[in-house]
């Protein structure tokens, strides 16, 4: 099989490619980075440059700057929307012209799509909450679901927050814990639907395999946790001094907005299509994630 990835030098792009590689599977990826290519690893700079002769099986399109990347200025608003938006409508057109489209493409969105709901569960067909995140996550949504009018399979993979060692999440949500403090964000009572990063990655393998399988799926682990319960689970697997909130107020000075849109609220959202699907989690629990996580890391 030959894929072609946007995204694709990303925390969870990367970890992608190395699975597909191991799987004796081609990979073409679009890169901004001049990066060397490998037995059957690929990058291209620009999607213009491939020829409407390409071929792919499928397309698997990762491709955004961090929501965390910086503060949320005008500016860098303007590149979180574009980075998605705009690439994913240069990856339809490229779609457009292929005398031979893919079978399937699966597109990056987010649980933000749904805006903030409190401790209300959410699946796939939960209501949404309009704001800056869920505005973004829709009209993501949207412009890749234009691949469907060219008889492409279509999977949203709306991704939770993605835990790993070495990147990701993880490395922000566990910094006081290297130095003995334990804490949350806020009230802690905010929902945080995480996932693990081999998870992610085994559902999109999931999600190509089953032709039978399009629409929305919450990339989420079945046991999303409050701050305040992933500080308990960190405090179980990493040895800490003490523990305390760290004050909204605070947050909001550091980061402004981004306080209020990821970080003070959340989403409890469920995987109920995965699931209803066959699909089955290796880390369903937030402490056999850890312990997968920090396994070689010093207690």
């Amino acid at each position: 099989m030959h894929y072609l990835i946007t995204g694709g030098t990303g925390f969870i792009g990367s970890a992608l490619i190395e699975v597909l590689l191991r799987g004796d599977h081609s990979v073409t990826v679009l890169s901004r980075q001049n990066k060397q290519g490998r037995a059957r690893l690929q990058y291209v700079s620009d999607l213009a440059a491939l020829g409407s002769d390409s071929r792919f099986d499928a397309v698997i399109n990762l491709a955004g700057a961090s929501l965390a990347g910086a503060r949320w200025t005008t500016e860098y608003k303007k590149e979180i929307v574009s980075s998605r938006i705009d690439t994913t409508r240069a990856l339809i057109d490229l779609l457009r012209r292929m005398e031979e489209p893919p079978s399937v493409l699966l597109s990056a969105s987010a649980i933000g799509y749904y805006g903030h709901h409190g401790d209300e569960p959410l699946t796939e067909e939960g209501e949404i909450t309009p704001g800056f995140s869920q505005d973004l996550c829709h009209r993501w949504e949207e412009a890749a679901s234009a691949a469907s009018e060219l008889g492409i399979r279509v999977c949203l993979l709306r991704l939770g927050v993605v835990l790993d060692r070495d990147g990701g999440a993880m490395v922000e949500m566990t910094r006081s814990f290297e130095l003995g403090i334990g804490s949350w964000l806020g009230n802690g009572r905010q929902w945080l639907s995480w996932v693990h990063r081999s998870d992610v990655v085994a559902a999109m393998e999931f999600l190509l395999e089953r032709d039978d399988l399009s629409g929305p799926f919450n990339i989420t682990a079945p046991e999303p946790v409050t701050s305040r319960g992933f500080c308990d689970a960190m405090r179980r697997h990493k040895r800490t001094l003490l523990a305390a909130s760290v004050p909204a107020p605070v947050i909001r000075l550091l980061v402004g907005e981004m306080a209020d849109e990821l970080l003070l609220k959340g989403q409890r959202v469920l995987p109920a299509n995965l699931q209803r699907a066959g699909f089955t989690f290796a880390l369903p629990t937030l402490d056999q994630a850890l312990e997968d996580i920090l396994a070689d890391q010093g207690r």
